[in-house]
């Protein structure tokens, strides 16, 4: 289920470096969903080539979607606070 967000009833303005932090915050959430994703991409590989090692790996595995749900949580949360978002 998609929670409704409130939004603001009057524009919204944001600094120069309000934008700059956004932006290195969109940055970082790209670099760490771009290395979780690398990590599954190697993990897999190296069970395809090595299927013994599959058992060491799984924790690997397991734990890249947890941390790209974390990431882009922690994004959604930062941009809805500068734009002035809520949620009931």
């Amino acid at each position: 289920m998609i929670a409704k967000m409130i939004l603001p009833h009057e524009p919204v303005t944001l600094s120069i470096a309000q934008i700059g932090e956004l932006n290195k915050k969109l940055v970082d959430l790209r670099h760490d969903v771009n290395n979780n994703l690398s990590l599954i991409s190697a993990a897999t590989e190296l069970i395809r080539r090595r299927p013994e090692s599959a058992e060491r790996l799984a924790h690997t595995l397991v734990e890249q979607p947890q941390k790209i749900s974390e990431s882009i949580a922690r994004f959604s949360r930062d941009l809805e606070a500068a734009l002035g978002i809520t949620r009931p």
